[in-house]
């Protein structure tokens, strides 16, 4: 359990590393982690099959939130969009998904 916490530990900091002024990324560029309690996924269905999958995150809500991140109108901000460097839980409880910036 000690390198699971690690290597989630590296990945937080590296979201915020590479959002950082001068990290070699273009300004415009978004950095952030999701950090989902359990994704739907044909693999945990099938070695979890009594769990309560209505609190599980479906993958279609994880893609359709970074498509609306990356989505680009010409003349509109992106205000849905988390600033870079953010931690965001996906909280799903009775099949809806809330976002939770840490």
């Amino acid at each position: 359990m000690m390198g699971y916490g690690m290597a989630k530990a590296a990945v937080h900091q590296l979201v915020k590393s590479l959002a950082a002024e001068g990290s070699g990324l273009p300004a415009e560029s978004l950095v952030a982690a999701i950090l989902p309690v359990t994704l739907d996924t044909p693999m945990n269905r099938k070695w979890m099959p009594n769990a309560d999958h209505s609190t599980w995150t479906p993958l279609e809500t994880v893609a359709e939130l970074f498509y609306k991140w990356c989505e680009t109108e010409t003349g509109t901000e992106k205000s849905d969009r988390p600033s870079s460097g953010s931690l965001i839980q996906l909280i799903t409880k009775d099949s809806k998904t809330d976002l939770v910036p840490v």
